[in-house]
């Protein structure tokens, strides 16, 4: 189980670039918790995700040689959910479907992509951290990041589009 979870359903065995390929194995999910109970449930299971990404995380960590697998892509999804909150909450103020917002989807997966890679600040902080919480919550913060910029790009997209 703690293999599944890590993993996301074995997505993190994908080559190249494994937190890439967790970040878009995230993408669908929102649609599919959006749908099922609106940014509130897409809320939930990332707060959910996550308490069970650190458990399976710590678990997989005591049998690994790395202080971050490159295999463990459930902090990605995790993080990939958090810089889509803007999205979903955004899709729900305006009444429209949430794919409708695709300029939205873009901009959080290549920002949270980015902050993910490059790691400033409290990003690299977390990550220095090590351990199952430094593997979990540098995504969160690269997540947070991702939405703030997410959340700048669609303000400014919404003067322009007014302006």
């Amino acid at each position: 189980m703690t293999r599944i979870i890590g993993t996301f359903f074995y997505i993190g065995y994908l080559k190249p670039a494994p937190g890439t390929w967790g970040s878009l194995a995230a993408l669908p999910f929102v649609w599919l918790f959006y749908e099922l109970g609106g940014p509130w449930l897409l809320g939930m299971v990332t707060i959910l995700t996550f308490l069970a990404g650190a458990w399976a995380t710590d678990a997989m960590l005591a049998d690994h040689e790395s202080d971050d697998p490159s295999e463990i892509v459930i902090d990605e999804v995790v993080g990939m959910w958090v810089a889509m909150w803007p999205v979903a909450f955004g899709a729900a103020m305006a009444g429209a479907d949430i794919l409708a917002l695709y300029p939205g989807w873009i901009a959080a997966f290549l920002a949270f992509r980015l902050f993910d890679i490059w790691k400033p600040g409290p990003i690299g902080w977390a990550d220095r951290r090590g351990g199952a919480s430094g593997v979990m919550l540098d995504d969160v913060i690269a997540g947070a990041f991702a939405a703030v910029v997410t959340l700048l790009l669609a303000a400014i997209s919404h003067l322009w589009l007014m302006g």
